[in-house]
């Protein structure tokens, strides 16, 4: 090649390799600005979550006795019940906001409910991600404002644990109900009958619950002593009753790790057309017969 043609085109390689590095440009800063609070990074694992590390209890109901279930917290104390949990995701038309003077973390909101409102003061801590956490406190007084005010400093208790990162885990031994996975449970043809054919296991946001069609079944640690005369349904130990649209079945264990206390296993059938009865509890009696025999013993 000529000097002078080998000249030219040297800089016409150069002239373009300019004009490629003029239209390049750096890639954007990454945004320093607060991140969203999501319900799965301030609580982790959902299935785990010790609600009532999310409680002062000390602060907020001085003296109580505290349960911890595998959804909840609950406190009692000179006959008020304060709830923490469980987690929810579902629209609810009865939560309104409302003017909270507490600190919040970025994309966090705190909201009320209007849901009984004349026994229960109910607040819902919706997280960026749009799952929330209902805290509740119920009792047979007429003093809504104290309610309130003690629902309110649940609120802050369960934020202030949330961003110090002090949000505890659950820990289930051996043989707990809270190993097992209900919707596995549920996905089993001999309940299509109960369920409804074609009907699919949905998982609850804590893991330890699930719906199937009409059939639903939780596992978590009981809190109410039952009413209801014992029976043998499945080979265990069960509680039948009617609650309104649904039939329920239910039994217990002791709860390994919990001295004194009793895991709950409890499935309920809905009655559709209205009112549950005997042929409600005859599902529920069907399906308890499939489910429970699968659970483990203490």
């Amino acid at each position: 090649m000529y000097p002078r043609l080998q000249s030219l085109v040297v800089a016409m390689l150069c002239a373009l390799l300019t004009a490629g590095c003029a239209t390049t440009q750096a890639a954007p800063e990454p945004s320093s600005g607060p991140t969203p609070l999501t319900a799965s990074a301030a609580l982790g694992d959902f299935g785990t979550v010790d609600y009532c590390s999310l409680l002062d209890v000390g602060a907020v109901a001085p003296g109580a006795a505290v349960t911890p279930t595998f959804e909840n917290c609950r406190a009692d104390a000179g006959g008020r019940t304060i709830l923490v949990g469980p987690l929810a995701f579902d629209s609810d038309p009865n939560i309104k906001p409302y003017s909270y003077e507490g600190s919040v973390p970025d994309g966090v909101a705190v909201q009320q409910s209007m849901f009984n409102d004349q026994r229960a003061c109910t607040r819902a801590i919706t997280f960026a991600d749009g799952n929330r956490l209902d805290l509740s406190v119920t009792d047979a007084g007429a003093d809504q404002a104290g309610r309130c005010g003690v629902a309110d400093a649940a609120v802050g208790s369960a934020l202030t644990a949330v961003t110090a990162n002090k949000v505890g885990r659950l820990k289930f031994p051996d043989r707990s109900w809270g190993l097992v996975a209900p919707c596995a449970m549920l996905d089993d043809p001999a309940l299509d009958v109960v369920a409804g054919a074609g009907s699919r296991p949905t998982t609850g946001l804590s893991g330890h619950s699930c719906i199937r069609g009409k059939l639903s079944f939780k596992l978590t640690v009981q809190t109410d002593e039952p009413a209801t005369p014992a029976e043998t349904v499945g080979g265990r130990e069960a509680r039948v009753r009617v609650e309104g649209a649904f039939c329920l079945v239910d039994t217990t264990q002791p709860a390994p790790g919990l001295p004194g206390r009793r895991e709950l296993a409890e499935l309920s059938v809905v009655e559709t057309a209205g009112t549950a009865g005997d042929g409600t509890c005859a599902l529920a009696r069907t399906a308890a017969n499939v489910i429970l025999p699968r659970l483990p013993v203490a």
